[in-house]
């Protein structure tokens, strides 16, 4: 009796846990799967319609990773997709740290209000913000460059951060603002010294949701870039590999490839301050 006790124990994390697991995880790798599989094709094989889709038969290939290389601006894309996203990124966290600091700790009417009204902008969709943004950018001079897609994206990404920030800042206790401010620190130092370490958390979880919304991003990257060699990984990707009926399947699926791998390398390396960030409400 004593060994059947101590066998269920052990074993029942893998009935509880695990199984019923197993069928969203592998529904959440199986793109990533089916991409790494089709990039790793021959065309002879990935265009043959009697051909396993999921399996390779016929032998590895990079080739379509070379093509990438060499026939196309693949890695000025790249670069193009990596400097934009990361320059909107720290703009649009620091004007959201900025905005939502006063929103959650100080009390003036319609602060309420102000904050509802950030969210629901940012849930405005991008398809009817590009053309008041066309006119902007064309005033400020900023067509047909990166900063053009570096000040829009902030448009969107700044009522997000604000939004996600202030939910953060409002589970760190007060008192310990107010013991700073008692030992003469001002508003701006007690944001700086005080609450910004406490909250480094929240502002990691920020960073990471406005830099994968900037590095996915298509539309504002497709009207207000046009210069093949300024385009971002996601247009020129997409703009190169299919023209008019023909579909590079294999170059479209090594670049997707490729340019998933940043996003999984901030996700990794942030795991922990990203589960804090979103959990730390909920659990205290």
């Amino acid at each position: 009796m004593s060994s059947g006790r101590g066998f269920w124990p052990s074993v029942r994390p893998a009935f509880t846990l695990y199984l019923p697991v197993t069928p969203f995880v592998f529904f959440a790798l199986f793109p990533l799967y089916f991409m790494l599989v089709t990039s790793l094709k021959k065309n002879a094989e990935l265009y043959d319609v009697n051909a396993a889709p999921f399996l390779i038969r016929k032998g590895v290939t990079f080739g379509h990773y070379a093509l990438l290389s060499t026939d196309t601006l693949f890695w000025t894309w790249f670069v193009n997709s990596l400097l934009v996203s990361v320059g909107a990124t720290v703009i649009s966290v620091v004007i959201g740290v900025l905005a939502a600091y006063p929103l959650a700790r100080l009390r003036f009417p319609g602060a309420t209000s102000f904050g509802v009204a950030i969210f629901i902008t940012y849930l405005v969709p991008p398809s009817l913000l590009f053309l008041p943004l066309a006119s902007v950018v064309n005033r400020l001079g900023l067509s047909d460059s990166l900063w053009a897609l570096v000040v829009t994206y902030p448009t969107f990404l700044v009522p997000f951060c604000t939004w996600l920030l202030m939910g953060y800042f409002r589970t760190v206790p007060k008192e310990i603002e107010e013991c700073a401010m008692l030992d003469g620190c001002n508003r701006v130092q007690t944001l700086w010294r005080i609450l910004l370490p406490v909250a480094v958390p929240g502002v990691i979880c920020a960073g990471l949701f406005a830099f994968t919304l900037s590095w996915n991003e298509f539309l504002y990257a497709l009207v207000f870039v046009s210069p093949a060699e300024l385009k971002t990984m996601t247009v020129g990707v997409f703009s190169e590999l299919i023209r008019g009926d023909i579909y590079y399947w294999g170059g479209l699926m090594a670049g997707a490839c490729i340019g998933s791998l940043p996003i999984v390398i901030a996700y990794v390396f942030f795991l922990d301050y990203y589960v804090t960030g979103l959990t730390a409400g909920a659990v205290k």
